[in-house]
Formats: C-alpha cells, structure tokens, sequence
C-alpha cells in the first residue's frame, strides 16, 4: 500500500515536471493520473474494461477541449505509463475505441506531444 502511494507521489511529481512548459493549461496531471487512476488494472492485463475506467477517460476528454490541456494530458499519460510497469501497449492504445471516445491523440508511449493540437 505504501509503495503505491510513492509510486503515485512521484508520478504526480514528474507530471508537474513535465507539463511546466505548457503552464497555461487549466488541468494538472494529478487530475489527469487521478482520471486515469481506475484503468491501470485493465491497461496491464486487458480484459473487460472497467466502468469507472471508461467514466475517467470521458471526464478527460472533457476537461482538455483546449490544445494548451490537451498537450498536458497527453505529457502527463506518458509520464505516467512510463512509471507504472507492466502497461501493455496495445491495451493503451485501445483504451478510447474499447470506451467510445475519440481522443485527439493516441495513447502511445512513442508520441510526440508537442505535436498534439
């Protein structure tokens, strides 16, 4: 449990790191983790895709309407991915088909997110 909360602490850290660039943006990568948070189990070993999973990523797709937020987001899923082991690629990269949402970037750990508009 406590090596979950650290793990959680430093990915928030690196978040706000990373999205120091984009400070204009109105939403912050504990928001964006914190979303995202009910999908790990599912983006590591795949199967049915859990309810609040799906009700995290439309609550994300909601709150980055702007490029600023979205170019954010997308800095933070892939700091995020890249602290979490055991992320299965090509369960990320389903994840918005799997639950009806059309993000406006892929989720990749090889995308650029100073090119999303």
């Amino acid at each position: 449990m406590a090596v979950t909360i650290i793990k959680i602490l430093c990915v928030v850290v690196a978040c706000m790191v990373v999205s120091a660039p984009y400070a204009e943006a109105a939403i912050t990568c504990g928001q964006v983790v914190s979303k995202m948070l009910p999908c790990l189990a599912y983006l590591r070993t795949g199967g049915a895709v859990p309810v609040p999973c799906c009700s995290g990523l439309k609550s994300l797709k909601a709150a980055t309407k702007a490029t600023p937020d979205r170019k954010t987001a997308c800095g933070c899923l892939k700091t995020a991915s890249a602290a979490y082991s055991g992320i299965n690629p090509s369960n990320a990269v389903g994840l918005p088909a799997k639950c009806g949402v059309n993000l406006p970037f892929k989720f990749s750990p090889d995308i650029d997110c100073s090119k999303v508009h």
